[in-house]
């Protein structure tokens, strides 16, 4: 998913989908734990995710401070 995608979400919108993709990251480590993963490039793709909505968060809120 863009940065752009994230910057038009609210931030209560921001905090759900960042909840929902750290499920979804430990359920893909759960996966891959058990063997049962077949593409772990996506554990990857899930935690750039995280890192891309977190900082869009993040300017949102240093944006609303000043």
């Amino acid at each position: 998913m863009k940065a752009s995608n994230f910057e038009s979400m609210t931030n209560e919108q921001l905090k759900a989908k960042i909840a929902e993709l750290k499920e979804e990251l430990f359920n893909l480590r759960f996966r891959l734990a058990t063997g049962q993963l077949e593409n772990v490039m996506q554990i990857s793709s899930v935690r750039k995710d995280i890192a891309r909505a977190m900082t869009v968060q993040r300017q949102k809120e240093l944006k609303a401070d000043r």
